[in-house]
């Protein structure tokens, strides 16, 4: 495998590119900073979105679908906004042959044009809340890009919702947080996100508070995996998003956004993966098992599909590969690099003898296997291996934070991971010194764990690190 791909320990990123190629995951599109996403990633990526979406919906948002081209003028009503993403936009000028009177913007985040429909759609309080979701596109030029992390164009998912009180609004996008993020991270993609508050510095244009999930990927630097905002009133006011009250006031409603993206993909890999490609957890793979002809005869070929159809009777996600023109040896190699947590080798010597060969993804193990056995086995195996996967992921990161208690010791100590100290000992001043040397303040927790409601609680926790 060597051969196959940079090894980690050599050139992480390089590993991490290779891998994408190699597995068939993405390519490159033409224009530079977009990407072409393979079937092979792109299941993966249903995968994420029926687990999310359902999540989704059980928070009570209900799916919607708004214009990928934004007036302009739109995006000016909301100074911070405008400020934030100005560098980021891509603007259309010219459309039909005809110069517009209006330039428009292809969708950076779709708060402002949402904020009109808000708007339009509110008048009581009996609408509210207002709870939306779309899946779509969005483009924000990037100077740096790379796939699956840092695209012009990417997939995602963005909640918009209109709330009657502050504290309502709050507490959604803290549902948001967590009965939807973080339970997905963690069960379906078993990453132990570090869960807390963005600082002022590193909140989302115009948001008066951010939520944020920070997984540590295998190389010991962090990445954002998703975030939940609050908005105050802010795009309320800008879009004159009001409702009349039951007293019959006018009041201006609290609102909030929320997303994730195909970046996800991107901190699968990175998190999971080893020196043979992917490592995809059950939960998360579109194909949990593959059922591998070693050789045709015997009846091998009938055997490998009745087995493959066992195991979808059992709820497994399973597949056939019975290409007995292609070596055996390369098939493997290719499905160890696309990750498939489970590979049941089916031959005509084990199949005299009863038996398949079970090789578990997660540890590399291969196991002789009763053919009536097999598929309680691979149930078992899958459940195991999720759990695997996030521990071994946990103990990596908990192996790879440092407890410090000055901001010098914790830039050191981002070298090779993260910090955690005391908020007080990095402060804004500090912040900004972190930031020159290509640092970021990841989040801030309280020294429970739990997620604070204010930057100006006493006895802070921060978390720093670099970053992808």
């Amino acid at each position: 495998m060597a051969k196959v791909l940079t090894p980690r320990a050599e050139n992480f990123p390089q590993w991490f590119q290779d891998v994408i190629a190699k597995a068939q995951i993405a390519d490159n599109g033409p224009v530079r900073g977009t990407m072409v996403i393979r079937p092979t990633g792109f299941a993966i990526w249903e995968r994420m979105q029926a687990e999310m979406d359902s999540r989704i919906k059980a928070a009570g948002s209900e799916n919607a679908y708004f214009p990928l081209f934004i007036p302009e003028s739109y995006l000016r009503r909301e100074a911070q906004h405008v400020e934030g993403f100005s560098p980021e936009l891509a603007v259309v000028t010219h459309a039909g042959g005809k110069t517009l009177a209006e330039p428009l913007v292809v969708r950076p985040t779709s708060e402002t044009v949402i904020g009109e429909y808000l708007a339009k759609w509110i008048d009581s309080y009996r609408d509210l809340p207002l709870l939306l979701n779309q899946w779509a596109n969005v483009v924000r030029w990037e100077l740096r890009p790379r796939l699956l992390l840092r695209t012009t164009e990417f997939l995602w998912q963005e909640g918009h919702t209109a709330h009657a009180t502050e504290e309502d609004a709050r507490n959604y996008a803290r549902r948001i947080l967590h009965d939807v993020y973080e339970d997905f991270m963690r069960s379906v993609l078993a990453m132990p996100v570090v869960v807390g508050r963005k600082t002022a510095r590193e909140r989302f244009a115009g948001a008066t508070n951010t939520y944020t999930l920070e997984g540590m990927m295998g190389d010991g630097k962090a990445l954002q995996m998703g975030t939940s905002h609050e908005l105050g009133q802010n795009f309320a006011r800008a879009f004159d998003i009001v409702y009349t009250s039951a007293a019959g006031g006018q009041e201006y409603c609290w609102t909030t956004s929320w997303g994730s993206s195909t970046r996800m993909l991107g901190g699968l890999i990175m998190c999971h993966g080893d020196d043979n490609g992917m490592r995809v957890p059950p939960r998360a793979a579109a194909t949990q098992a593959l059922v591998t002809v070693v050789k045709a005869g015997d009846g091998v070929l009938e055997s490998a599909a009745k087995l493959r159809d066992q195991l979808r009777d059992a709820g497994v996600r399973s597949a056939l590969d019975e290409r007995v023109d292609t070596a055996f040896g390369r098939r493997a190699v290719d499905a160890e690099l696309k990750g498939f947590p489970i590979r049941i080798e089916v031959g005509p010597r084990d199949l005299a003898a009863g038996n398949v060969v079970l090789v578990r993804r997660f540890d590399g193990s291969k196991t002789p296997t009763p053919l009536t056995e097999a598929v309680p086995q691979v149930v078992a195996a899958l459940e195991a291996d999720q759990q695997a996967l996030y521990d071994e992921a946990l103990a990596r990161r908990e192996t790879h934070t440092h407890d410090v208690r000055t901001l010098d010791d914790a830039l050191a100590a981002t070298a090779e991971g993260w910090a955690r100290l005391p908020w007080s000992a990095v402060g804004t001043e500090g912040e900004n010194k972190a930031n020159a040397d290509g640092v970021t303040v990841r989040c801030l927790i309280r020294a429970d764990g739990s997620v604070p409601d204010s930057d100006d609680e006493p006895d802070l926790v921060a978390y720093l690190a670099r970053a992808y």
